[in-house]
């Protein structure tokens, strides 16, 4: 189904217009908007999905007024995101870039308040109902926000993933499994984030949530590299589904990082026999 719609949006102007505006549309798979532009502006340039942003910034507009603003935000982000990749190839330079949208997603999530307050008072209430006298709603409500802004950066890059496959899907069979598996921390980009964290911790006024942005690149390079060696040993799709569900315990997700920052200087990959 992905391979037909990307074949279809590639086949020229209107049909891209015609995909966008219809499925930005529709909940839910309105998903696929930014995913199909990140394809058109990787695959045709930055001038061409200007063009095409132009058109979809008609249908999330109109989710906007009626209150939606994650169409908007992350068709902005992915299509960023998509003009870092196409300059830069390099997956790195997304990961940095995407710093940047979670930032964009928390500055837009503080002043617009009133798209969040529905869920704070559900919150409130919980809190309230069950007597949980220690917590400073104040200070969960900041947490909260960058947390949901960098769930919103993840998605993004999330997105931006799936349209490099459509991409490879009709162009490069198995690129974007080799780009992905291959997706890897360097060692001065690991200092500069590492110690970043750090200073969060250690300068007050600094937010210590920002470590969901910092931390970010680390989760997408450790999900890589255990990509890579499940492919490597040609191991059954069981264990990426079980690393998946593991990862509901924040456990699992400091491992991952961990490993991954790990990797930016052991670099598990170049050391694996090339035949298993």
């Amino acid at each position: 189904m992905l391979r037909g719609l990307a074949e279809f949006v590639m086949a020229g102007r209107r049909q891209s217009v015609l995909a966008i505006v219809l499925l930005s549309l529709a909940p839910l798979l309105n998903l696929l908007t930014p995913a199909l532009l990140a394809m058109v502006t990787m695959r045709k340039g930055l001038a061409a999905g200007s063009l095409l942003l132009l058109w979809a910034l008609l249908p999330a507009g109109f989710w906007l007024l009626l209150g939606g603003a994650l169409p908007l935000l992350i068709l902005l982000g992915v299509f960023a995101l998509a003009g870092v990749l196409r300059t830069s190839e390099s997956w790195q330079s997304v990961m940095l870039a995407g710093i940047g949208i979670g930032a964009m997603h928390e500055i837009y999530l503080r002043a617009q308040p009133a798209v969040l307050n529905l869920y704070f008072e559900q919150l409130e209430l919980y809190v309230q109902a069950n007597n949980l006298e220690g917590i400073v709603l104040d200070d969960l409500r900041q947490v909260l926000i960058t947390m949901i802004a960098a769930i919103f950066m993840a998605l993004s890059i999330a997105v931006l993933m799936l349209g490099r496959s459509m991409q490879a899907m009709l162009y490069n069979p198995g690129g974007f499994r080799q780009e992905f598996h291959a997706l890897r921390i360097s060692q001065s980009v690991t200092l500069g984030l590492v110690g970043l964290i750090l200073l969060t911790n250690l300068i007050e006024g600094l937010p210590e949530s920002w470590i969901f942005y910092l931390a970010a690149p680390f989760a997408f390079a450790g999900l890589a590299l255990v990509h890579a060696l499940v492919a490597w040993k040609n191991a059954s799709v069981v264990w990426l589904v079980a690393m998946y569900v593991l990862l509901i315990f924040p456990t699992m997700v400091y491992l991952l990082i961990l490993v991954a920052i790990i990797d930016s200087w052991y670099d598990f990959r170049s050391r694996l026999p090339k035949s298993s």
